[in-house]
């Protein structure tokens, strides 16, 4: 197997290089285990964010760094599931089709929580952005609870996404064409 080495957060990485398809790989970021990183990363990416007053991540890989943001900050958080719960009043949805899933995924919020964001300063975070799907569907569900997104960060922004002015991250993550 090829990995792809980085430096995030001060750390040496070493990601496995995997196949999206013919035309594609990418290199594989897992923060799940990792507490050492996960705690650097979370410093770091705390020293860039603006003043917020939740943090909202969709349930993937950056649930470990939602906590430990949630950690270092004092600020509760809140995961979107990818799936109903028994214990979810009204639970509200929106649909989601990311790079890393073959299929359409569907992202929801219990509404009890979903109103605790409303008029609040929200820090949206996931692991990685990529296409920027995840971020899309989490920012639709933060808004139909008028809660007001004040930043958008990731550990890794991927390919076209570190062009992009309205994210903040740590580390530009390649894309690999064959």
């Amino acid at each position: 197997m090829d990995f792809y080495t980085m430096k995030i957060a001060g750390l040496e990485r070493q990601l496995p290089i995997c196949e999206v398809n013919d035309h594609l790989d990418i290199a594989g970021f897992v923060i799940f285990g990792d507490a050492e990183l996960t705690v650097a990363c979370a410093k770091e990416l705390l020293k860039k964010c603006p003043e917020f007053d939740y943090i909202v991540s969709p349930e993937v890989k950056a649930i470990p760094l939602a906590h430990e943001m949630s950690r270092q900050s004092g600020k509760r958080y809140f995961v979107l599931r990818k799936g109903a719960k028994l214990y979810m009043q009204k639970p509200v949805s929106v649909r989601v089709r990311s790079i890393t899933t073959a299929k359409m995924q569907t992202l929801y919020i219990d509404s009890l929580e979903g109103e605790q964001l409303r008029g609040k300063r929200v820090l949206l975070l996931d692991d990685v952005i990529s296409t920027g799907e995840s971020l899309k569907a989490s920012e639709e569900l933060v808004y139909k609870f008028g809660g007001n997104i004040v930043s958008k960060a990731a550990i890794l922004a991927e390919g076209d996404a570190a062009k992009r002015d309205d994210i903040i991250f740590l580390e530009e993550l390649p894309l690999f064409f064959k």
